[in-house]
């Protein structure tokens, strides 16, 4: 398997930062990422840590996901990874900054080649803790843009805004894995995190996203460790986002 790697952080931060206790502040922004459809930003916090900064205030209406939910989206995808111990997705917190509230993740230095598409290409199975990532949050728009890899080579998951809908939204480049079976640690994974949103982890969703997506995920989780394999594209709707890469 791809190594894992804790994103490098700057000289200045000297603490170790776990996500229940991170309160980030964006005081400076370094750039705008020009390809990102809503204001995302390259920031830096109070105590130098660079990050990427999604602001409420820059987000565009959409007609199914309420712009103001983004964020929130965006942290609960992190914690639902950290709860299946997969490691994918950078720290991702609500945090303040210049323009106001909104979701504040560790920036990654991704490496600029081709491998991310060779490896969507050919299924590469160190794909496969996104590709359920994406099931059980019910991704609606994972681009191969939207799978980095890292300075060791180790892949992170990013911009999962548009998740956790109670209708049936996948959008995914990941199809590939369509119809294979799941790897056993994986499922079990899947079964331990059930257990988890039956209780505070779960409570803690239903008051900050819904009652409604909270049932969803339970739901869609339940189906892939029944199933014990990726499920197949839909023939109803858009299976895969736009631009796909």
């Amino acid at each position: 398997m791809i190594p894992r790697a804790t994103p490098a952080l700057r000289p200045t931060e000297t603490s170790v930062i776990t996500a229940r206790d991170w309160q980030p502040y964006v005081e400076s922004v370094e750039g705008r990422f020009a390809e990102a459809s809503n204001a995302t930003l390259l920031g830096v916090t109070s105590n130098g840590l660079q990050v990427v900064y999604k602001p409420i205030a820059g987000i565009q209406p959409l007609w199914d996901f309420p712009a103001e939910t983004l964020p929130v989206r965006e942290v609960w995808t992190y914690r639902i990874d950290q709860a299946l111990g997969s490691d994918v997705v950078p720290m991702t917190v609500m945090g303040d900054g210049l323009y106001g509230p909104g979701a504040v993740q560790i920036f990654v230095e991704a490496i600029a080649d081709s491998m991310v598409v060779e490896m969507v290409n050919s299924s590469d199975a160190n794909l496969w803790p996104i590709a359920l990532l994406d099931i059980i949050t019910n991704n609606a728009d994972r681009k191969a843009g939207h799978i980095l890899r890292g300075s060791v080579g180790e892949l992170w998951g990013i911009d999962h805004g548009l998740t956790f809908h109670e209708e049936p939204k996948l959008r995914t480049i990941l199809w590939g894995f369509a119809g294979k079976t799941v790897p056993a640690d994986l499922l079990d994974a899947c079964e331990q995190l059930l257990s988890a949103l039956q209780g505070e982890l779960g409570e803690a969703m239903a008051s900050e996203l819904s009652e409604g997506a909270l049932l969803a995920t339970i739901a869609r989780i339940t189906a892939l460790v029944d199933a014990g394999v990726h499920p197949q594209p839909p023939e109803h709707r858009p299976a895969i986002p736009w631009p796909p890469y």
